[in-house]
């Protein structure tokens, strides 16, 4: 968006008092604008805010800004919130190193630092050099790295950047051995890899965007090209593209030894067609394996001839497929891993081994198998938490890992295939222990009877008593999983004596696509119920009350924080809605909102699916005269996957409808997107103006 700032101003109507301040909003214009959908009228007085390149639009942003940093900058012990954050994020993280070409290649922060720096060494405990440090390419840290790749001759490093948030990506190349950058220099890149073949590398691009939409028009025609280094982007080969199908994404992967490419197609956000080519073939055509976009294709690697596939084919839990390259057809494929109770969530080959990482009421189980497919044995890990799998080279006996936990920052280890001993390799040192904090995880009964899983994370010895301030976290979308990880905000919010509770909705993949499946169209109202229930259990079982919960979600997690506190306002005291997807009948009209119609469908799609949308809609389910919880919506002005204006309507909604005491208001931050390489710097801000509001609404005083 153009020309928005943030201002913290005085001279404001907001007059402050202990108990309930009452706000004086901005005026927001109303126009006649109306949508009729098999006959029925849908008002759309907002819609102007859709325009991210108006004056008025940009004015708006200001006033709305200008009103919520006066309320948030007076709110009491925001210093002392801003202080432990930063205490809190000041320390040392590394991600799990990999190997090229006998290097170890990792990422490192050494504790505030805006984006993580990449560096290099020779050997596993030498000297280290900085390879690139995304912190020189901008002031402010608002240029993340979004994607790297080390050639297997070690030789360059192709990494793509993001500005400010956005999806956009340039790519550039550095040559490691002399550190120059080479004038190969890629852009409008967006839902690309990079794949390393003779010389060059496969990726996946847009046509440049019209001057003025590039945050907002719908990305269509995805192309996959080769670079070769030393030439014109611009005279860059296509691939493959589907000019008939606009709507499609499209991505090139090579089998490790680069002896087969694989082409991947997309309608929505799960689900992919899977072609394959031998690359000693040049001219020779894809062979497709799946044509349809039903179910998830993923190759892992090659063992000789022979495709080893990841899929939800026929299989809701996932299962290992062998296929021979030599005949693909399906009647000569062949399981080897099938489909268990739980999930299979990644494979991969490392250590001369088939690594399987499942998820077991949603929290990692490692097996490590032959490669016939036979279980060699369990892989222990420290306790209930996550890790993304064992990272290592196919006969390397050297793997990594990371564990992390609620209340165990990122551990990384090193595995030993060979003697099937692992080693601690780092752990952070924090400014607080561990052992006082407990997981625990709990089942409850949603509205139809299902069981639901919920992590729970407080201090030690805390009390049933009905008063402990909790905050409901939840996502119910995309076959996305919730995990235990470690986050310093959510673990400064249980310092304080509050309880995070993580809710496994139905939408998510911790119980495989029929879990998904159960959270999706015209069964969406699934998720809200879960949420909803996971709020009654932790009332009724006296963990808190109704005045000391606090509710929040990003995104798909957005709209299920707004749907929920429109259909249960009095159940919430306070609604944290980040990012969120609030035109349900809108959506997919913007930048990549079209693939997520798998999981909503669109008002389009039939008058039922319309009438369903409208229900829950959380800009068009809202009603007048209704006392609302406390709300702060945040976004940014460089979201360009779920674009602002969403939290724009929403809100000027809110404000005219709410005739609560609480405040309803939004926080734009400016030169940040959807959340990916946001700075540490603008993280302890925004997470900063949560807690205080938080904390302030469930009565927490520090």
């Amino acid at each position: 968006m153009k020309k928005i700032l943030i201002f913290a101003m005085t001279g404001l109507t907001v007059l402050s008092c202990k108990k309930a301040p009452v706000m004086s909003y901005p005026e927001t214009r109303k126009e006649a604008v109306v949508d009729t959908f098999y006959g029925t009228p849908v008002e759309d007085p907002y819609r102007w805010l859709e325009d991210d390149n108006s004056e008025e639009t940009a004015q708006w942003v200001e006033r709305q800004n200008e009103v919520t940093f006066t309320y948030l900058n007076g709110l009491p012990g925001r210093d002392t919130i801003k202080a432990r954050l930063t205490a809190l994020m000041d320390y040392p993280k590394i991600s799990a190193p990999f190997k090229r070409a006998g290097k170890y290649f990792f990422g490192k922060n050494d504790g505030l630092q805006n984006q993580s720096v990449i560096y290099m060494s020779e050997s596993l405990h030498g000297d280290a050099r900085i390879l690139l440090d995304p912190n020189t390419l901008s002031d402010d840290g608002t240029i993340a790295l979004s994607g790297m790749e080390i050639t297997p001759d070690g030789k360059y490093m192709i990494y793509m950047i993001s500005k400010s948030g956005s999806d956009w990506n340039e790519i550039f190349v550095k040559n490691i051995e002399t550190g120059e950058i080479l004038p190969d220099h890629i852009k409008w890149v967006k839902f690309s890899s990079t794949s390393w073949y003779d010389g060059g590398f496969f990726y996946s691009c847009y046509n440049a965007p019209e001057a003025g939409n590039e945050l907002s028009k719908a990305n269509e025609n995805h192309l996959v090209k080769y670079h070769k280094l030393g030439t014109d982007p611009a005279t860059d080969p296509l691939i493959a593209s589907d000019p008939e199908h606009p709507k499609r994404n499209m991505g090139a992967g090579l089998t490790r030894d680069k002896r087969f490419m694989f082409l991947y197609k997309t309608e929505s956000t799960s689900g992919n067609s899977l072609a394959f080519k031998e690359m000693n073939k040049k001219d020779g055509p894809f062979i497709p394996l799946m044509e349809s976009f039903e179910h998830d294709f993923n190759i892992i690697d090659n063992i000789d001839d022979q495709l080893l596939v990841l899929t939800n084919y026929k299989a809701p839990n996932y299962r290992i497929l062998k296929i021979d390259s030599r005949n693909p057809q399906e009647e000569f494929w062949t399981e080897l891993v099938p489909e268990k109770e739980q999930v299979l969530r990644s494979a991969n080959l490392a250590g001369g081994k088939l690594v399987l990482n499942y998820l077991k009421d949603a929290f990692t189980h490692i097996e490590i198998c032959h490669y016939d497919g036979s279980l060699d044995y369990e892989f222990p890990l420290p306790g209930i938490g996550t890790t993304g799998g064992l990272s290592g080279d196919k006969d390397d006996p050297e793997a990594f890992y990371t564990f992390s936990s609620y209340n165990t920052p990122g551990e990384v280890y090193r595995y030993d295939f060979s003697t099937k001993e692992s080693a601690l390799h780092f752990r952070p040192e924090v400014k607080f222990n561990p052992d006082d904090f407990q997981v625990e995880q709990v089942f409850y009964t949603s509205k139809d009877g299902t069981k639901i899983p919920m992590f729970l994370f407080y201090k030690k010895g805390m009390v049933k008593n009905g008063g402990n301030p909790v905050l409901l976290y939840g996502y119910g979308g995309f076959n996305v999983s919730q995990t235990p990880q470690f986050s310093v905000s959510r673990f400064f919010f249980a310092e304080n004596g509050g309880i995070l509770a993580v809710a496994n909705l139905r939408g998510g993949g911790e119980y495989g696509e029929s879990w998904h499946k159960a959270g999706t169209k015209l069964q969406k109202q699934n998720v809200f119920d879960d949420f909803i229930a996971a709020a009654e259990y932790l009332i009724n079982n006296k963990y808190t009350s109704s005045r000391k919960l606090a509710i929040q979600g990003g995104s798909n997690g957005g709209l299920l924080v707004g749907a929920v506190a429109n259909q249960r306002p009095e159940l919430f005291k306070v609604a944290l809605p980040a990012v969120g997807v609030m035109d349900m009948l809108r959506y997919h009209k913007f930048t990549i909102g079209w693939a997520w119609a798998t999981d909503y469908g669109t008002p389009e799609e039939s008058e039922e699916m319309f009438n369903y949308l409208l229900t829950y809609s959380p800009y068009h389910s809202m009603k007048p005269g209704i006392k609302y919880p406390a709300t702060l919506v945040t976004t940014a002005d460089h979201d360009d996957r779920v674009v602002p204006s969403h939290s724009f309507k929403f809100i000027s909604r809110l404000q005219e409808y709410n005739t609560g005491k609480l405040p309803v208001l939004i926080r734009i931050e400016t030169k940040a997107g959807h959340g990916a390489g946001k700075p540490t710097a603008k993280v302890i801000d925004e997470q900063t103006d949560i807690w205080a509001f938080t904390f302030h609404h469930l009565g927490i005083t520090l």
